[in-house]
C-alpha cells in the first residue's frame, strides 16, 4: 500500500496534537515534514523519534512555512493540513490556494478527529480571538470551582519552543518549575497567575500523557486554551470569550468562527471599556451564529499600586506579546490606564526598538504605541530590555500579566497593571458552573 505523504502546517501547537492522536502509528499516512509560523526561531527543529513513534526513527523535520510550495513538489506531498490557529478566514484560503496550486489536497481537521476523552469532568475556555480574555476567565472559572471543593488543574495549550522531547509531559506547581524548564516570557504570563493560586498547570506537547497525568491529582480539567483554538479535550461545559473592541472579528478568524459556533457559553468580555455599538454588533453576530449558547456579559476592570503616579508622566507600555502580534490588537490593559490615570505622553517605543524587537514591528503592523513582551529567549529578553532603556520614560507601564521586573532588568520606575474578571448582571456564570460540576 502506498503512503499518503502528508506535511502538516503548524506553529508549534496544535500540529503537534493532530499528530499526536491522528497520524502517529497510523502506516497508511507518512508525515514528511511539519511547517512553522507566527513564533520565532521555531523552525529548523526536528520532532523528535520519541514522540514520532516506530514508523519515524529519524524524527520529522520541521521547516519554515516559506518554503511550502517547495516541499509539496519536492517531497511529493498528497495532503497538506493546516494546523494553527488566530488568523483571518481569507489567509486560511490564500495558504489553500497555495497548496492546491501546488498539486496536494488541502485539508482542516475537525473535533472528532483531534479530541480525547477525558475520565474527570472538563470545563473549557476558548475564545474567538487571541486577547479577548481567556486567562482571567480561567483564573475566574478555577478560583470559583476550588470555592466549590473541588480538586482542579489547569492544562495549558501548547507553548513547546524549547526541547521537544524535554517538555513532552510539563507539570508546574512553583516558580522553581518555571525556571528548571527555561519557560518563556509568553509561557511564564499564562502559568504564573495559576501558580500563584496554588492552581498546578501541565502542558508540554503530549496531550494524551498529560491528560492522564492530571486526572491522577484532581477532580476537575479546566483546558486554558490558546489562541482562538479548538480544544484539545471533549469538555462538559465549553466557554468561549468574544471581544468586543474587534467587533465582527467573532465570524471572521479561523478557528474562532468554529468556536463560536460549538460554544455552550458565550462571554463577552470588556464591556467596561468597549462601546455599546460594538457590543450590540457582538450580540447580534452570536445570535446568528449560535442562538442556543448562553450570553454572558463582563468586565475585566484594571488595578494598580499607585495611579496617582501616572498623571502627567512620559509613559512606556509594555504589553502582552501574542495579543499584539497575531492578536492584532493595538493597545491592552496599560494603554486603557495610562490613558484613564492622566498619563501625560504615551511613548512611542518604535523608534528606539532594536533587532528582533525592531522586526516584531515591521512584521505586525497594525501594533501600536506600545511595546509588545516578546521574550522567546536570553538574545530577545535583552533586546527588550535595550529598548525599554532607551526610551527614556518616566514610568513604565507593565500590561503583561506577570512582574516582567523578575525576568529583565527595568532601570526606570515602574507599576504593574492589574485585571481580573468581573461577571456583569445576568445570566451570571457561577449558576452554571454549580448545575454543570456539582459536588458530590
Amino acid at each position: 500500500m502506498k503512503r499518503k505523504r502528508v506535511l502538516i502546517l503548524g506553529a508549534a501547537g496544535r500540529d503537534f496534537h493532530n499528530f499526536n492522536v491522528y497520524f502517529h502509528g497510523k502506516e497508511e499516512f507518512e508525515v514528511v515534514a511539519f511547517t512553522a509560523t507566527q513564533i520565532p526561531n521555531i523552525e529548523g527543529r526536528q520532532y523528535p523519534p520519541s514522540l514520532a513513534g516506530d514508523l519515524y526513527p529519524e524524527g520529522i523535520p520541521i521547516y519554515p512555512e516559506d518554503e511550502l510550495e517547495m516541499l509539496i513538489k519536492e517531497q511529493k506531498i498528497d495532503q497538506a493540513v493546516f494546523a494553527y490557529s488566530d488568523v483571518p478566514h481569507e489567509y486560511v484560503m490564500h495558504i489553500a490556494s497555495r497548496v492546491l496550486a501546488s498539486g496536494a489536497d488541502f485539508r482542516l481537521m475537525g473535533l472528532h478527529s483531534t479530541q480525547l476523552k477525558s475520565s474527570r469532568p472538563v470545563v473549557s475556555v476558548c475564545a474567538a480571538r487571541t486577547g479577548s480574555g481567556k486567562s482571567q476567565t480561567s483564573r475566574y472559572i478555577a478560583g470559583k470551582l476550588i470555592e466549590m471543593g473541588h480538586r482542579v488543574a489547569v492544562i495549558r495549550h501548547p507553548m513547546p519552543y524549547g526541547d521537544l522531547e524535554k517538555q513532552a509531559v510539563q507539570r508546574f506547581e512553583s516558580y522553581a518549575d518555571l525556571d528548571r524548564h527555561e519557560c518563556t516570557i509568553e509561557e511564564r504570563e499564562e502559568y504564573e497567575p495559576h501558580i500563584d493560586r496554588g492552581v498546578i498547570v501541565y502542558a508540554g506537547v503530549d496531550y494524551e500523557r498529560i491528560l492522564r497525568k492530571a486526572e491522577e491529582d484532581v477532580d476537575i480539567i479546566l483546558w486554558d486554551g490558546g489562541n482562538n483554538d479548538l480544544p484539545f479535550y471533549i469538555p462538559d461545559l465549553h466557554l468561549v470569550v468574544v471581544d468586543p473592541h474587534r467587533p465582527g472579528h467573532e465570524m471572521s478568524y479561523h478557528p474562532g468562527e468554529a468556536n463560536v459556533r460549538a460554544a455552550d457559553v458565550l462571554l463577552i468580555n470588556k464591556v467596561d471599556t468597549a462601546g455599546v455599538e460594538a457590543i450590540m454588533q457582538v450580540r447580534d453576530n452570536l445570535a446568528r451564529l449560535n442562538p442556543g449558547a448562553t450570553v454572558i456579559e463582563a468586565a475585566s476592570p484594571i488595578f494598580l499600586d499607585d495611579p496617582d503616579a501616572i498623571r502627567g508622566k512620559r509613559v512606556l507600555v509594555i504589553e502582552d506579546g501574542p495579543t499584539l502580534t497575531h492578536g492584532e490588537m493595538a493597545y491592552g490593559a496599560g494603554w486603557v490606564a495610562a490613558r484613564r490615570f492622566g498619563a501625560g505622553e504615551i511613548i512611542d517605543p518604535r523608534p528606539f526598538a532594536v533587532g528582533s524587537i525592531r522586526e516584531t514591528y515591521a512584521k505586525y503592523p497594525t501594533t501600536g504605541n506600545v511595546l509588545p513582551a516578546m521574550g522567546y529567549g536570553e538574545k530577545q529578553i535583552k533586546e527588550l530590555e535595550e529598548t525599554i532603556a532607551a526610551s527614556d520614560a518616566d514610568l513604565v507601564l507593565v500590561g503583561t500579566p506577570i512582574d516582567l521586573s523578575r525576568l529583565l532588568k527595568i532601570d526606570q520606575p515602574s507599576q504593574r497593571v492589574r485585571y481580573d474578571l468581573q461577571v456583569i448582571g445576568q445570566p451570571a456564570l457561577d449558576p452554571i458552573l454549580t448545575k454543570t460540576f456539582p459536588k458530590s
